[in-house]
């Protein structure tokens, strides 16, 4: 069992994050590359007290970015979209 905070690293914050927060009760966050659905949806409960009705991850590969004629990549990441039960919110999103 790992620390809920090495699931969830870091909430995102994104206009389209922002329609989802609005439009459908979803919230979204950057997780561990290795977290699966199931340690994702006890590490957001745990964190922030809320009930989760569903969890939706993808993987975002990292861009090719260039500095003058040398060429890397950024690294990639996974994106979890939390859905919450009705009623519920998570105050770190309510601010922005």
């Amino acid at each position: 069992m790992r620390n809920p905070r090495q699931v969830v690293l870091r909430p995102l914050v994104t206009e389209k994050s922002t329609a989802l927060k609005e439009d459908h009760n979803q919230v979204c966050f950057q997780v561990a590359m290795d977290a699966n659905k199931v340690e994702i949806r006890q590490a957001v409960e745990a964190i922030f007290r809320v009930r989760v009705t569903g969890v939706r991850t993808q993987r975002v590969f990292g861009k090719v970015k260039r500095m003058g004629r040398f060429r890397g990549r950024q690294s990639s990441w996974k994106k979890a979209v939390v859905s919450l039960a009705p009623g519920q919110k998570i105050e770190l999103f309510e601010g922005a």
